[in-house]
This record gives C-alpha cells, sequence and structure tokens, in this order.
C-alpha cells in the first residue's frame, strides 16, 4: 500500500505518516518545510517501510503535477491520499487584504483541488482507493475573526463533499475530517490579517487564549482519522469540541454562535 500525504512536516501530517509507516504502508511525503519533512522521514524509516520525500508547495499546480508524477515513478501506484497541508489566518474581513485571502486559499482549498486532479488518475488504476480532505472545525461553524479561514476550510467541505457524490461506484471513496482543537503549531504559525493594527501583546494574548483550546493530540487526531476510514465514515469529526459545534449547528443554524459566545 502507498500513502500520499501532503502537509507531512509536522502536526497531523507527521502523525499520520508515523501511524501509517507503523502498519507497513510505504510514504510519498510532502511539505514546504524541507527540514521539518525530514525529520518527520527520520522517524517513520525504522518502521521499515519504503519514504520519499519531496518539497511541495500546494498553493501550486505544477508542484503538485510533479509531487503525482514524482510518486507514480517512485511506487507506480497510490491507495492512499491525505490532502492535510494548511495554515491560519486570523482577522475580520477588514482586516483581511485581497493578497491574505488569496494566500489562504491557495494552501487550503486550491491545495486540495489540485491533489484530487493530479492523484485522482493514480488511484483510479488501484481502485477501491481513498482520498482524504482535511477541513476543519471551521468548516462546519463560522465565527468572528476567521472570515478567511472558514472561508478555505467550507470550500474544501463543499467541494469534497460534491467529488464524492460524483465518485460514487468509482471505487475512489473520499472522506472530509473536521479537525477540532488539535495540539499542533498551526496556531503559532497563523497569520494576522495584514490590515489589522494589533500589538505583540494583543497577538500573544489571543494565541494563548487559542492554544488553551487545543485539547487533542496529533498521534489521537490520527488515530481517529485512519479509524473512520477503515470504517468507511464520509464524514469524520476528530474531538468532543468539534462534535458539540457540529450539534449546536444543526440545532440553531442561524443562532448557534450567540448561544456559544454565552456558554464560553
Amino acid at each position: 500500500m502507498v500513502a500520499a500525504i501532503t502537509g507531512a512536516g509536522s502536526g497531523i501530517g507527521r502523525a499520520l505518516a508515523l501511524e501509517l509507516a507503523s502498519r507497513g504502508v510505504s510514504l510519498a511525503l510532502a511539505d514546504i518545510d524541507e527540514d521539518a519533512l525530514a525529520e518527520t522521514a527520520l522517524l517513520a524509516r525504522p518502521f521499515g517501510g519504503r519514504v520519499k520525500t519531496y518539497r511541495v508547495d500546494v498553493s501550486r499546480e505544477a508542484d503538485v503535477t510533479a509531487f503525482a508524477a514524482a510518486t507514480a515513478a517512485e511506487y507506480g501506484r497510490v491507495n492512499l491520499l491525505i490532502n492535510n497541508a494548511g495554515v491560519a489566518l486570523g482577522g475580520t474581513f477588514a482586516e483581511l487584504s485581497q493578497a491574505d485571502l488569496e494566500w489562504i486559499m491557495g494552501i487550503n482549498f486550491w491545495g486540495v483541488v489540485y491533489g484530487c486532479r493530479h492523484f485522482l488518475p493514480l488511484l483510479q488504476r488501484v481502485a477501491p482507493a481513498q482520498i482524504v480532505n482535511l477541513s476543519s472545525v471551521f468548516g462546519l461553524v463560522a465565527p468572528p475573526g476567521q472570515t478567511g479561514y472558514a472561508a478555505s476550510k467550507f470550500a474544501v467541505r463543499g467541494f469534497s463533499e460534491a467529488l464524492r457524490h460524483e465518485l460514487s461506484g468509482s471505487g475512489v471513496r473520499l472522506c472530509v475530517v473536521h479537525p477540532g482543537g488539535i495540539n499542533t503549531a498551526i496556531a503559532r504559525r497563523a497569520r494576522s490579517g495584514s490590515l489589522a493594527k494589533l500589538s505583540a501583546d494583543e497577538i500573544a494574548r489571543e494565541l494563548a487564549t487559542f492554544e488553551r483550546r487545543l485539547t487533542t493530540s496529533p498521534h489521537l487526531a490520527a488515530e481517529r482519522l485512519l479509524r473512520g476510514v477503515e470504517r468507511g465514515q464520509q464524514r469524520i469529526l476528530i474531538g468532543n469540541d468539534a462534535r458539540v459545534l457540529d450539534l449546536a449547528q444543526r440545532l440553531l443554524p442561524e443562532r448557534y454562535w450567540a448561544l456559544l459566545g454565552r456558554l464560553t
């Protein structure tokens, strides 16, 4: 079995790579951070499987095209594609420039689209095969201050659900994943809107508040994700916070944020 994973240098991507390596899966790992990617490979290789790494900026279609071609040349097939690479961007709509929005959509949304487009022919060769697209709890609910991030993750959700319906009966399954607060570096690496006028202290306070909500480890998130894939789930929620927010928006689609604001 061969798995291709984007964003494999850290967080859920690294945890997925290590879990799959422990199961004897061969890996094609991609990330824009070559040092972090090399560390993931170093951790995965002792399990004995083949591991190849590729520097990929998923917002560049040419990079993803080359990643798919190199994986095909190395392994001849792909059974599992995990479009995991993602970034965070904080700020209200007024605080986000057009460049900010294009940056986050390029990575979080177009990276998923490019992955599906260029790996799908490889998956179809060996069907049954699986695509896993990472959305977010903010692909279920849309809080203030997350205009760009929520837009990108709702886009992943909509694209994934439509593509899953189109692939029905093809032998290629697709699931979309909505993690809640996972204890990764995504918050520390998040950008603030370039039009925001926040002091360093304000940014630090916001970051500390957000990080207190990141309670699920990447290892547990990876285990839950793969368990959902094995069970054939089409929609995978990770963490109690994701389940609570999903229920809130189902029960109160127009008023869920007012309720959650009072509770928190």
